[in-house]
């Protein structure tokens, strides 16, 4: 089931689609998930395909974390080891940390885009995995009180991206 919002967002040469995400918790996990099935030309998943494989991200972000302690561990707020036990947990929020993290572990890049002012323009605000490349990056859209979406790239004519180079 895809949840779209019915109003493509961003400028001229950028527009996107919503995709609504659940706010169960693994709204990050979920929102680069259902990204990088789209980036990758597959389908969107289900529900229950995008919960399950958001919940297999975190496994791995957690993973990561613990394979990059000596460059993370600074960064994290809280004691590391209680922060990656916490981390593992599927009703924690994911922040930057774990963006940083998930552009890893998919070898892919992720842009955050946020809406900007009044005019509800997307602006990115945070690139991850760069060196993976700048092309066609997983794309989240952030709320700024812990909420993420996906977005879905489109052409100027509606039509997604990923349905365009298929």
């Amino acid at each position: 089931m895809l949840r779209l919002d019915s109003t493509p967002l961003g400028n001229n040469s950028v527009r996107f689609q919503q995709i609504r995400i659940p706010g169960d918790g693994r709204c990050l996990f979920r929102s680069v998930v259902h990204g990088a099935c789209l980036r990758s030309g597959k389908p969107s998943p289900t529900e229950s395909l995008e919960k399950e494989l958001a919940d297999e991200l975190r496994a791995k972000v957690a993973d990561e974390f613990i394979k990059r302690r000596k460059d993370t561990e600074w960064f994290l707020e809280d004691d590391f080891d209680t922060y990656v036990g916490r981390m593992r947990q599927p009703h924690v929020w994911g922040g930057e940390p774990e963006l940083l993290m998930s552009s890893h572990v998919l070898r892919m890049p992720i842009s955050v885009y946020m809406r900007g002012g009044n005019s509800g323009s997307l602006k990115i605000i945070a690139e991850y995995g760069q060196e993976y490349g700048k092309e066609n990056p997983i794309c989240v859209l952030y709320h700024g009180y812990g909420h993420y979406d996906a977005l879905q790239s489109q052409t100027n004519n509606g039509q997604s991206k990923q349905s365009k180079t298929r």
